[in-house]
């Protein structure tokens, strides 16, 4: 793979790709992390996915090792491995590529086609997840603040879905006391909470909720 798309996007935006050797190397570094299923990851810069691509593969194979024996839980624990990455990247055709390079090997992993409705939840999951905007200005590309959607699977199924704006969130270094990050400061209280879902609740939002900063 060519570490650079064109001189001009180098010249432009600083754009150079990190090799897949390095990348390893980088997520070796906090190796019991990348091969947790449930840490979570956020790639201000994503590029086209080198990075978040490389933490998926090792979170499914995390899943694999302690839930393969078991379809249903592989399923959703795999889909709730890929609710644990998330990215933003300022050029639409790299958060286009990284979205579709997640989905990918999400479906492969699972065996599933387009049709599936755990298809259309992670599709759904990665066009929340991956943010089409600019990390420094925390604005989406249609201007709104980045808001991410923390996940939590709640067993039998179910997921649970509440929304955070990403410039909130990232003020909690100005409020650390006495090394508690909740110290007299409740920033993490969400925009919005949803009612538990299912996949196939989930992959019906397609049609209902739009994806900030979609290319």
């Amino acid at each position: 793979m060519s570490l650079v798309k064109s001189k001009q996007r180098v010249a432009d935006h600083g754009e150079v790709f990190t090799p897949k050797w390095l990348v390893d190397a980088m997520l070796d570094l906090v190796k019991e992390e990348s091969e947790r299923i449930d840490s979570r990851f956020l790639e201000p810069a994503c590029g086209s996915g080198n990075f978040l691509v490389r933490v998926l593969q090792r979170k499914l194979a995390a899943v694999d090792l302690k839930y393969g024996k078991s379809d249903f839980e592989r399923r959703h624990f795999a889909l709730y491995a890929l609710m644990c990455i998330y990215g933003i990247e300022l050029l639409a055709d790299n958060i286009a590529e990284c979205r579709e390079s997640l989905l990918e090997i999400f479906a492969e992993y699972l065996n599933i086609e387009a049709s599936d409705d755990l298809y259309r939840a992670a599709s759904c999951v990665l066009s929340w997840n991956l943010v089409h905007g600019d990390a420094l200005k925390m604005l989406a590309s249609d201007g709104q603040p980045i808001t991410f959607t923390e996940w939590g699977y709640l067993g039998k199924g179910k997921f649970q879905r509440r929304d955070f704006r990403f410039d909130i969130l990232t003020g909690m270094s100005n409020h650390v006391e006495q090394g508690s990050l909740f110290a007299k400061h409740e920033i993490f209280t969400p925009m919005k909470t949803y009612p538990p879902m299912t996949v196939r609740e989930l992959a019906s939002m397609a049609s209902g909720d739009t994806a900030q900063g979609a290319a």
